[in-house]
């Protein structure tokens, strides 16, 4: 009896030693295991191989929000394929590295160059954004669409091996499956967090892809960004937008970010908005970086939706909103673009240039004109005129006198000369009869006896003819004169 129990006890003494040593040793591989996970993603340097693709139209923003991104104040545009880089720094690990940006040109001639930004080498590490501006919101189905299928085609241009195709496929389906909120206990900028979200979710613990998303999957992290948000109050004053209509918007291009597997960022480099925001996606999904912004959609000009986020369920909230438009309605339909003049309505009118020649001989026809014009003048029209009603009395009073004569009418005048003429003749002109042939007023004589019919004495008294010599003799020295200065010119010139 006595060797049985010491036997037990000495059985029992063994299996504890035994089972203590075993959790000594089970503690110690955790602690190693910790150390080793620290040290090796401690030592871990950011990549530099990764790289951006900015595609969209012309006039959406893309140069202007990628200097945003760099930091640069003024930002230099070019043309074709332009590269540029984004420093980017791990605050967590002390490691630096440049991200190169490609941004092509949106002119569709350029297209050829996209095998230079993307191609085989780079394809599992470039991240592509997608550029629509809010100062054309009717074009963005056509834009969207068009540079989906310029993409597409050029993928499947590119000698992939099939199998490199489905794992960037299967790496994008995952992504939206492990998508989690932000928030949870852990903090999701350690290392640790990071393993544990990219590397150690189970495929059993993944949920299945919702309703319409990924439904065209190219196998590439994709972000539409909305640039110019703060052009959004423009189209409430000028064209009359409302908040139904920025909500159809909304909901449409939330529904084309779905069916494509794509983030969606509205920013606005003027007024700053998720510009910072939206940087640390991009190091998010190129680096693996912490990224703690949730979902935004309440500010309808800084909406953020990351991929993994949206579904149809969370899309139909907007719709209670929508009373006077349906979400089933064509895009077109509702986002019109408007009519051209007003784009053209601060436009000066083009001057058309005349020919030099032209204008020239133009004006030498007017001038021959006014020389013309200027030729007959008023007073000799009048003094043609005093002529063809016949002989004027020489003793009428009231042209006797040479004060009559209009003193701007000088020598020098044209027509000048025939006007002087005319009115000096017509003053020394004499009717035919003597002073004594008038007669007496009797019968057939209107103006009464001793008068003539134009109203003058009919008898001239020895007085009044030498007043009549008098002025006569004084009018042929002026004419004389008028005529000599008149000769006098004519020289001159």
């Amino acid at each position: 009896m006595a060797l049985d129990s010491g036997t037990q006890t000495n059985a029992l003494t063994s299996s504890f030693t035994t089972k203590k040593k075993d959790a000594a040793a089970e503690k110690e591989n955790l602690w190693s295991a910790i150390l080793n996970e620290v040290q090796t993603q401690g030592s871990t340097k950011l990549p530099s191989n990764k790289s951006v693709l900015v595609l969209g139209d012309n006039a959406t923003g893309k140069t202007t929000l990628i200097a945003k991104l760099q930091g640069v104040e003024d930002p230099k545009k070019g043309s074709g394929l332009e590269y540029a880089y984004i420093d980017v720094k791990d605050e967590y690990r002390d490691d630096m590295t440049r991200l190169g940006v490609w941004v092509l040109d949106g002119d569709p001639g350029h297209t050829n160059l996209l095998h230079y930004a993307l191609n085989e080498t780079n394809y599992a590490h470039t991240l592509v954004i997608l550029t629509v501006s809010m100062t054309q919101p009717w074009g963005w189905l056509e834009q969207l669409n068009h540079w989906i299928k310029v993409l597409g085609q050029h993928i499947e241009s590119l000698q992939l091996d099939a199998k490199e195709k489905e794992a960037a496929r299967q790496r994008l389906t995952t992504t939206w499956q492990s998508y989690c909120e932000v928030g949870d206990d852990l903090d999701p900028g350690s290392p640790v967090k990071r393993t544990m979200r990219n590397n150690s979710i189970d495929e059993d613990d993944l949920l299945p892809l919702t309703e319409d998303a990924l439904i065209t999957n190219l196998g590439l992290d994709i972000v539409v960004v909305v640039t110019k948000t703060d052009y959004m109050t423009t189209l409430e004053k000028e064209y009359e937008y409302r908040d139904e209509h920025f909500d159809f918007i909304q909901q449409w291009i939330r529904n084309f970010c779905l069916r494509h597997g794509t983030s969606l960022f509205y920013t606005s480099v003027k007024e700053d908005k998720n510009c910072d925001v939206l940087y640390k996606y991009l190091t998010h999904r190129i680096y693996g970086l912490p990224f703690r912004t949730p979902a935004l959609v309440v500010e309808k000009d800084a909406v953020l939706i990351p991929a993994g986020w949206d579904s149809l369920k969370k899309i139909s909230i907007l719709y209670e909103n929508m009373h006077g438009v349906k979400a089933e309605n064509p895009y077109t339909d509702i986002i019109k673009s408007p009519p051209t003049r007003k784009a053209v309505s601060n436009r000066e009118a083009e001057v058309q240039t005349e020919d030099e020649q032209a204008f020239l001989a133009r004006q030498q026809e007017i001038l021959k004109q006014g020389d013309q014009v200027r030729g007959e003048s008023p007073l000799r029209s009048q003094g043609v005129g005093s002529n063809k009603s016949g002989p004027r009395t020489p003793g009428t009073t009231g042209q006797s006198s040479p004060k009559k004569i209009d003193p701007k009418l000088t020598p020098a005048t044209p027509g000048a000369e025939g006007v002087l003429a005319n009115f000096f003749n017509s003053l020394l002109h004499k009717k035919s009869g003597s002073p004594a042939s008038g007669g007496s007023g009797g019968v057939g004589n209107p103006a009464g006896p001793g008068r003539t019919a134009n109203g003058t004495d009919a008898v001239m008294t020895p007085e009044k003819l030498a007043v009549r010599t008098d002025a006569a003799a004084e009018l042929d020295r002026l004419s004389r004169s008028v005529k000599k200065e008149i000769d006098m010119s004519q020289s001159e010139c």
